[in-house]
């Protein structure tokens, strides 16, 4: 067989435009808006805050990405980065999306019976009847469950979270979720005597808890402040600020997190990513103003993630009207990273895009600055407002090898490529 140059070249380019494709996924595209973020974060906080968190400054900045070098170490970490809250149907405000982290879980969960004869009868919430007609999840409200074997179980709301807490929690990041029979026994389902297992199945993670995981990472840095613990202190406020600048991005809280249900699939980093990388340091107005203490952190990180949310519509209406008018041989380019080719959307096209949205990604990228600083001086003070002059960290965090790295020079994503 004989082949042509033109064969060659068109070989040649295929394979280039392939390997392009390939590479512009790479993580790696998105870390600038993350470390950037927690660098500025730093000037918002107070003057008996700063002194401290300036002279860490570079380990706060280099460490805001490590939440996404763990994806390729442990299969839980991506759900924290995310919320598909609309794949649990659309109401005001989505009130009906649980508010508490194990409200969520038992919600949506099922739960295996599984006798001595390996017979299996699965437990799932019906419904739940509130007590009080300004909050679902009260504890006096009751949940209604019903089995594979047709079988109704009410139950009082407060005393099935109990259980949860008790026995569900302790082995969330188990490979398998297993309780004793006792312990679902004393809260009134009929668990058969004589052997067998009782066994959950997870329903709810998988579609991303990130604000449960916000206000969990609250609860953590305030502890460290309280224990004056510098590694704690700058690891916990490192990562808080990547999961914070990603509850502000619109894509994180949607089940159409890459445009894959509407054509669109690449938006993800191009709003994210792309965008931020052109403009931000050329354009965008830096000065946000000083930290504010947060009241009802709960609330707060639901207002966040809701507020994103309402702009969805909005990123995807505009990519796509941009992207059938503006003309398709100038959308794309060739660039060079590091000295690799990867096909990214072209800057004039970002531009495009920019302005259609009306500033939009530079709104988030300046809120989500002051919110991190917010989070941080929350927690401080919630912690009884330590002295951190006297704080420093342990020489080792500076100097050990850093594992996340490891697992991302030599492995895949354990979950979404893109959350």
């Amino acid at each position: 067989m004989r082949f042509t140059t033109t064969f060659f070249v068109t070989l040649f380019l295929a394979l280039i435009a392939f390997s392009a494709w390939t590479i512009a996924e790479d993580p790696q595209w998105g870390f600038f808006g993350h470390r950037r973020l927690n660098r500025l974060a730093v000037f918002t906080l107070d003057q008996e805050m700063m002194p401290f968190f300036r002279a860490n400054i570079e380990w706060i900045t280099d460490h805001a990405v490590d939440p996404d070098k763990r994806r390729y170490a442990t299969k839980h970490e991506a759900v924290r980065h995310y919320i598909d809250i609309d794949h649990w149907g659309v109401s005001e405000n989505f009130e009906h999306v649980p508010r508490r982290w194990t409200d969520a879980l038992l919600w949506k969960a099922d739960l295996l019976v599984i006798d001595s004869s390996n017979d299996t009868v699965t437990w799932k919430v019906d419904a739940i009847n509130q007590a009080d007609p300004d909050y679902l999840f009260d504890n006096d409200s009751r949940v209604i469950l019903r089995s594979s074997a047709g079988k109704t179980l009410e139950v009082q709301l407060g005393s099935y979270r109990s259980f949860w807490i008790r026995n569900v929690l302790p082995v969330y990041y188990e490979d398998e979720l297993v309780v004793s029979s006792d312990s679902l026994r004393a809260v009134g389902f009929p668990v058969p005597e004589g052997g067998g297992k009782i066994s959950v199945r997870d329903n709810f993670s998988g579609y991303g808890i990130l604000p449960y995981h916000l206000e969990q990472m609250h609860r953590r840095i305030t502890n460290a402040f309280a224990e004056e613990n510098a590694d704690k202190i700058l690891r916990l406020c490192a990562e808080m600020g990547h999961y914070v600048g990603d509850a502000h991005v619109p894509l994180h809280t949607t089940e159409n997190y890459n445009g894959q249900m509407t054509g669109q699939t690449g938006i993800h980093a191009f709003w994210e990513s792309r965008i931020p990388e052109l403009f931000a340091d050329d354009t965008y107005d830096y000065f946000v103003g000083k930290a504010e203490y947060i009241e009802n952190p709960r609330e707060y990180y639901w207002d966040v993630i809701l507020k994103s949310h309402s702009l969805v519509d909005s990123v995807l209406r505009t990519e796509q009207r941009l992207r059938d008018t503006y003309p398709s041989d100038q959308q794309m380019v060739f660039d060079e990273r590091l000295g690799r080719t990867i096909k990214t959307q072209s800057a004039e096209f970002a531009a495009a895009w920019d302005k259609e949205m009306q500033g939009m990604v530079e709104e988030r990228f300046r809120a989500t600055i002051k919110s991190i600083g917010s989070v941080w001086y929350t927690c401080w003070v919630d912690a009884g407002q330590p002295d951190l002059n006297r704080l420093s960290p342990d020489p080792v965090l500076y100097a050990k090898t850093d594992t996340l790295d490891q697992a991302l020079k030599g492995g895949k994503i354990k979950g979404r490529i893109h959350e």
